[in-house]
This record gives C-alpha cells, structure tokens and sequence, in this order.
C-alpha cells in the first residue's frame, strides 16, 4: 500500500522565490500548485528576507507539504550577492524547518539531470519537460519551473520511490 507524499520545492532568491507544490503517490505523480515570492527591492534585507519566510509559512499551511526540497546556491563571482542569496535560501529552509519538515538540498545539475537527462539544461527546457511530467501544470517559467523540478527530482531520489518514474 502506498501513501501519498507532498513535496514542496523551492528555488530561492532575493527578489524572487519560485516555488512549486507536487505529490505522489505509487507511481502517479500530479501537480498542486506553483508561484513565485517576490520580495521588495525597497526593503531592507530583514525585511525581504522575512517576506521570503512568510510567503514559504503561508503555502506550507495551505498545501501541508510532507517534505520539502531546495536547490542549492552556485557560486558567483560577486561575494556580496552569494551572501544575500544564501540569506534567501536560508529564510526559504527555516521555514519548512519550523514547521517540523524535512529540507532536502539539490544541486542544479542533479535537478536538470532528473527532469531532462542533461545536467546543463536551459530553463525552456525544464518548462517544457515539467508540462511533459505534469500535463495538468499550466504554462510555467523560470523560477516557478525550477521549483517544480527540484520537488520532481526529490521524488526521484527518494529512497522509498527510487526508480519508480
């Protein structure tokens, strides 16, 4: 017998938080939900980076995912913007921590290799790959889609659902 498992993935940001609600159960896999959180430029970084906490708050306690995955940030060249996008990635993972959920880490690479096969896949094709895993998924771009796919490649790598897609 199989349960249905919630997984709520995030690609995080500064200005923007996609974000990506999927669920299995057996073999079938079906899409909830995506969006993106954007946080104000005007705002101090406190203040963004609470909105990115409370915007992820919001949708674990509308969608009650189970577990929860996160890309992981690459580095860039600007040490000032790996900082501040590595606050958004850590007020993206506090709060499915504070909700007692699991946070899985992910790799861009990984997550491309799991949705397209390729591991320097562009953000068309995750699009079009995610439309292909989730038919009901209406069109979806960038962030949103890149959050669908870390929460895809979560349920591929999932121990108990190893090779079940």
């Amino acid at each position: 017998m199989s349960s249905k498992i919630t997984v709520l993935g995030v690609d995080p940001g500064l200005n923007k938080t996609g974000w990506g609600i999927v669920s299995v159960e057996g073999n079938y896999l079906k899409y909830l939900a995506h969006g993106v959180i954007q946080s104000d430029s005007k705002n101090n970084l406190a203040e963004r980076l609470n909105a990115i906490y409370s915007g992820i708050s919001e949708i674990i306690v509308r969608f009650l995912p189970t577990e929860a995955a996160i890309e992981e940030i690459f580095m860039n060249s600007n040490p000032s913007s790996a900082l501040k996008l590595g606050a958004a990635r850590a007020a993206a993972m506090l709060a499915p921590a504070h909700a007692g959920i699991s946070v899985n880490e992910y790799g861009a690479n990984k997550v491309k290799k799991a949705i397209v096969g390729v591991g320097h896949a562009d953000k068309s094709q995750i699009a079009m790959m995610i439309r292909r895993l989730m038919p009901t998924c209406p069109d979806v771009k960038n962030d949103a889609a890149d959050a669908l796919a870390v929460a895809i490649c979560h349920i591929n790598w999932m121990p108990r659902l190893k090779g079940a897609f």
